[in-house]
């Protein structure tokens, strides 16, 4: 229901977006018994964390996400009475919305955002890698527990923001500098870990290569003191 092409399918504009995951959340629960909508409400869990993740995102927008707890069947009746009150909520900025779908609407005619693109073999991969870096960073004794909590919230948000098209790639190539932190810290101890991001950074160099129109086994060349200096007076 929520896989990754549907949600890079979703409009850039969070209201917009939002305005669709309700609908399609409305009407998968309006095409399902309660018992096969219970038998199913991980999926509507997910739906519920998606609107309040995008409902954060909209200026004025105030929607009062309530508790899950109870059982599935109590779960499901939260979510449904969430998503009634998250359409009435939207109604109130049917200006906005209409303003949304117009913008949306010719920036996908004029011209879309630029945007980097994973193939979906590379995203799994990083993917992979990550829950890697995470499992070994956890099983660690070599990391100091501020040091560790640190880097596991920070691949936890790399992880969070994954998706085949980004705008950016600087959380990603953020891990080049925490290789080198954790190389000058543990040496040769820190290989099974500096690996992992390297695989990372060579997937994500040639992801970028290939969008800027080169090669995807550019050699990744670093400045030098003399390109940051610039040329040298005669």
């Amino acid at each position: 229901m929520f896989d990754e092409e549907y949600l890079d399918s979703l409009p850039s504009d969070p209201l917009l977006a939002l305005s669709q995951v309700i609908d399609k959340t409305i009407q998968r629960l309006d095409k399902k018994t309660m018992s096969d909508v219970v038998k199913n409400y991980e999926t509507f869990l997910e739906a519920f964390a998606i609107i309040q993740a995008l409902a954060n995102q909209v200026d004025g927008l105030s929607l009062d996400a309530p508790s899950i707890k109870g059982t599935p069947k109590q779960t499901v009746d939260t979510i449904i009475a969430f998503c009634d009150s998250a359409k009435i909520e939207l109604s109130k900025h049917d200006v906005q919305l209409k303003a949304a779908q117009f913008s949306n609407k010719y920036q996908a005619r004029f011209g879309n955002i630029f945007a980097y693109e994973f193939s979906e073999g590379d995203l799994k991969r990083i993917q992979v890698l990550i829950n890697e870096l995470r499992d070994a960073i956890a099983a660690s004794d070599l990391f100091e527990e501020g040091h560790k909590q640190r880097l596991l919230a920070r691949l936890e948000k790399i992880q969070s923001e994954l998706h085949k098209k980004m705008a950016d790639l600087d959380r990603l190539w953020g891990l080049v500098g925490e290789a080198g932190i954790v190389l000058g810290k543990f040496g040769e101890n820190a290989k099974p870990f500096v690996a992992r991001i390297r695989e990372i950074i060579d997937i994500v160099r040639g992801t970028q290569s290939r969008a800027e129109g080169l090669p995807s086994n550019t050699p990744m060349n670093l400045l030098g003191k003399d390109d940051a200096t610039g040329p040298k007076s005669q």
